[in-house]
């Protein structure tokens, strides 16, 4: 995974997104810092099931 990813947006508007799609994810699951990011991925393939590509999609790209 590359170190330079960078969440795209809001975090928090993301995180509802997020929890909406993937129903199962908690506030705790989507504890995120800055600098965390590839951390932040493992954690929720792990938890969703999701492809790495489709996370990284939603999370990263414009």
């Amino acid at each position: 995974m590359s170190n330079n990813l960078k969440i795209k947006g809001n975090w928090n508007v993301l995180k509802g997104k997020l929890k909406e799609k993937y129903g199962v994810l908690t506030d705790n699951d989507l504890a995120y810092e800055e600098g965390q990011e590839d951390q932040l991925l493992g954690k929720l393939q792990k938890k969703t099931g999701a492809a790495e590509d489709e996370l990284k999609k939603f999370l990263f790209e414009d």
